[in-house]
């Protein structure tokens, strides 16, 4: 399948790093001009000098702003007014006892990965249904549907992102704009690399500490390892081409079977 996005602009949040970055890299490798964002001026375009250093001819443009706030997403859109292909990436998360999560802890992690996409998708979607044509994302996760004890917190963000991308998909409905949500398992990134130490135990070499983690932490997996981030990338892509042009309001998975349910 040669999916070919030239001619579609693409708005990944919080992607100077990690999933982020890799998603931006492989919209940037279908054709797509790109917008990396990130909340520093310096990271954000080291990473978009990352896409073109493996990708010279990519067309990137670095945006840094903080799109936890409304007034970051205002800078964005002033610099960016229009988009074809909108990737609502942005995210934190933590591990914490959930009777230690106090009412700021819980306001902070809604505003970062669920307000966050709502601002974005409202800033951008009546664009894309005046043109006929859109594509939303929103990078939950495994731990919307396997609500993790150890991260009750930042579950609950990524369950609320199933049900928001679905109620977007309605409010779209024949528009020629989809809406989706991507569930994605445990992924190889230098954040979770760190959490996997902070489980697990820092002193272990990383493969074993990986292996111990899967095992452990995540025994439902089916592939047994992390996922590379661009496979996400790859889901990602497809469901920004025609070819999903059939798949919206959907819960899309890329959990190496991590989630045991037949349906999300």
């Amino acid at each position: 399948m040669n999916i070919d996005l030239s001619g579609r602009r693409a708005l990944v949040s919080g992607s100077n790093q990690g999933i982020g970055l890799a998603i931006a890299t492989e919209l940037a490798r279908a054709g797509a001009a790109v917008v990396v964002n990130g909340r520093g001026k310096d990271r954000t375009e080291q990473a978009a000098a990352t896409i073109t250093d493996q990708l010279p001819d990519a067309q990137v443009t670095a945006v840094a702003a903080d799109l936890s706030t409304a007034d970051g997403t205002a800078e964005l859109r002033d610099r960016v007014p229009e988009v074809d292909i909108l990737v609502n990436n942005l995210g934190i998360f933590g591990a914490k006892p959930v009777l230690e999560v106090d009412d700021d802890e819980w306001r902070r992690y809604f505003d970062v990965n669920v307000l966050s996409a709502v601002r974005l998708t409202r800033t951008y979607l009546p664009g894309m249904m005046d043109r006929g044509w859109g594509r939303v994302m929103n990078i939950a996760s495994d731990s919307a549907v396997v609500i993790p004890v150890e991260m009750v917190h930042y579950g609950m963000t990524k369950t609320a992102l199933l049900a928001v991308s679905r109620g977007f998909a309605k409010a779209v409905a024949g528009s020629g704009v989809t809406v989706n949500s991507v569930i994605v398992g445990p992924t190889h990134t230098p954040g979770v690399e760190a959490f996997v130490s902070e489980l697990v135990g820092e002193d272990l070499p990383w493969d074993e500490a990986q292996r111990r983690f899967m095992r452990e932490h995540r025994p439902g997996s089916l592939i047994q390892r992390l996922i590379e981030p661009a496979e996400v990338g790859a889901i990602v892509v497809y469901l920004g081409s025609d070819y999903a042009s059939a798949t919206t309001g959907g819960a899309v998975r890329a959990d190496g079977g991590y989630v045991d349910s037949i349906l999300p």
